[in-house]
């Protein structure tokens, strides 16, 4: 096969080209740090690159969630255990209110207590969280979740609707809890059924707590009253179940079976008192309303006997439904520490996705410059030799040994 000197010229034109193109895109690279600038460079690449700048964003985007979500249960978790504190101030203040030493101006006294406590918890009740949401109005967070009513009551205006956000591609969070759980529940386990006296009773009987000795009896969901047809025997009534025991002989102290529960009264009930035990749902789980009553009572002048035991009984319900609400509170906590941990987790997880995804990315798009300034100086070399070469040989004619 012959070669023309026309051929032979552009073949080496060629190579030089090639070789000066490579040397330009190498430069490129060098100056700008970047291996892969079009898809032309290395197509492979640049699509496991699109697919690696996706992943990216999207945990991007679950990083800003979580730290969305953090922020929202860490202020709700702060508000909570301030709720807790407030609850157990009130506690302490029915327990003093107790003393039988205190008078009407004493009782007055600590009712004005109990009312400035009432607004500390309504206070927190309407916190917000650091971008100014209401953490317990639910769907609802630029409106305020609890109000006053022309009564003087507190009333929610949120919703039952619980904010969840995305932290991973498989994971929702709640980020917070509606006020109806909160303030106006009670939690499912833990929770005791609420003992009350009649407030028309002239007797001198105070009901006691009530005490769960099988939680499992399916009987505790139902009321229970207690009446007396005697100062010396009483009858058993479930409401519920619509069945009443025969008279039983009355013993001050000594506790009431109701089926996998038990009270004990103590004093001197008349005939006719009565008193009830009913389960924590259906006596009233609103906190504000309970604490209204207790304000109530306390504002209440006491007459000896009847008028001490009344408020006794109240005090005793007032201080349950308490206890249930407290336990409430600190349910909620706990999940929400939960959820925090969980999102803390997950944040760990994350972040070391994102710096994996970042690293493959880099590895496809940024130079090496080791590889490339190797490779620059092999092409640089390379291109010399040939431009030498070629240079030399086109003086290989025959007219220049004719000339001679």
């Amino acid at each position: 096969m012959r070669i023309s000197t026309t051929q032979y010229f552009g073949m080496n034109v060629q190579t030089m080209d090639d070789q000066q193109s490579q040397l330009t895109q190498l430069y490129q690279q060098l100056s700008s740090g970047v291996s892969l600038s079009t898809p032309s460079d290395n197509p492979v690449g640049a699509a496991q690159a699109v697919q690696l700048s996706m992943q990216g964003a999207t945990l991007s985007q679950y990083s800003s969630n979580q730290n969305t979500a953090l922020s929202s249960l860490q202020a709700e978790d702060s508000t909570l255990g301030t709720v807790n504190t407030i609850l157990t101030n009130i506690n302490t203040l029915l327990v003093r209110a107790g003393d039988g030493s205190l008078n009407d101006g004493n009782r007055s006294a600590l009712a004005t207590q109990l009312q400035g406590l009432r607004g500390q918890l309504l206070s927190q009740a309407n916190a917000t969280d650091g971008s100014g949401n209401f953490l317990f109005s639910g769907y609802q967070t630029t409106a305020q979740p609890f109000g006053t009513s022309a009564s003087g009551a507190v009333q929610y205006n949120g919703d039952s609707g619980v904010q969840n956000v995305q932290v991973t591609s498989t994971r929702q969070i709640a980020t917070g809890d509606n006020g109806q759980q909160v303030f106006l529940g009670v939690a499912p386990v833990g929770t005791n059924s609420i003992p009350a006296g009649n407030p028309a009773n002239t007797g001198t009987g105070t009901i006691g707590a009530v005490s769960t000795g099988n939680a499992a009896s399916p009987t505790n969901a139902d009321k229970y009253t207690i009446n007396f047809t005697s100062p010396t025997t009483y009858t058993v009534t479930d409401v519920t179940a619509a069945t009443t025991t025969a008279p039983q002989p009355y013993t001050s102290g000594t506790a009431i079976t109701l089926g996998g529960q038990s009270v004990a009264i103590s004093g001197a009930p008349a005939t006719g008192d009565s008193f009830s035990v009913t389960p924590a749902t259906q006596a009233g789980t609103d906190v504000f309303a309970n604490i209204d009553a207790m304000v109530t009572a306390l504002q209440t002048p006491v007459t000896p006997g009847a008028g001490t035991a009344n408020l006794n009984n109240a005090l005793a319900t007032g201080m349950s439904k308490l206890a249930n609400t407290l336990n409430n509170v600190i349910t909620v906590q706990a999940s929400v520490g939960g959820r925090e941990n969980e999102v803390q987790a997950l944040q760990t997880v994350t972040q070391s996705n994102s710096l994996q995804t970042q690293s493959n990315l880099a590895d496809l798009t940024q130079t090496n410059l080791t590889q490339v300034i190797s490779k620059y100086t092999m092409t640089q070399f390379s291109l010399q030799a040939a431009q030498q070469g070629f240079s030399m040989i086109q003086k290989m004619s025959l007219f220049n040994y004719i000339g001679n």
